[in-house]
């Protein structure tokens, strides 16, 4: 992500969550914080979603995650992710972590598919209905498990995105 690429980020903030960060934030991020990592998704020209962490000592914590509403359950939130820990693995985090909403459980279900698990709650962290966060973490980043979770997972949507390419159903 560069500091150009903020209008169409923070459009899709504004239309993925009631609470969005203010542009200033993303540029904040992007121009002075040094343990942040931001990248986005494209369609072409268009961006379609973004994502970002920061590495706090061993740990990688995704601080946001948004798909363009239009673009969603097609694949670019799984991209997203795994280049994220792409990432963070490759900046020396040995788990990530990160927070979601008690109630997003199609967001749950994709983080425990790649190997995020609770454990913990923060209470009324989210100021704008006081609900709930779930905190979730990952097993070792460069454990055999979580590396060949990641590697299947990683084929597997490889090959769901050719068929989609292709129009095979």
């Amino acid at each position: 992500m560069g500091v150009d690429d903020i209008p169409a980020v923070h459009e899709i903030e504004r239309a993925s969550f009631t609470a969005p960060w203010p542009t200033y934030a993303f540029r904040q991020e992007l121009e002075a914080n040094r343990l942040a990592r931001y990248l986005v998704a494209r369609d072409g020209e268009r961006i379609v979603g973004y994502a970002g962490l920061w590495l706090m000592v061993d740990e990688a914590h995704i601080t946001t995650f948004a798909v363009a509403p239009d673009r969603r359950r097609q694949g670019v939130a799984e991209r997203l992710l795994l280049e994220l820990l792409r990432i963070a693995e490759s900046v020396g985090a040995a788990v990530a972590t990160l927070e979601v909403r008690v109630s997003n459980l199609p967001a749950r279900r994709l983080y425990e598919k790649y190997g995020f698990r609770p454990v913990g709650v923060r209470p009324r962290y989210y100021t704008d209905n006081n609900e709930d966060a779930l905190i979730m973490t990952t097993g070792e980043l460069r454990s055999r498990d979580m590396r060949a979770r990641i590697d299947r997972l990683s084929a597997g949507l490889r090959l769901r995105l050719a068929d989609q390419a292709e129009g095979a159903p």
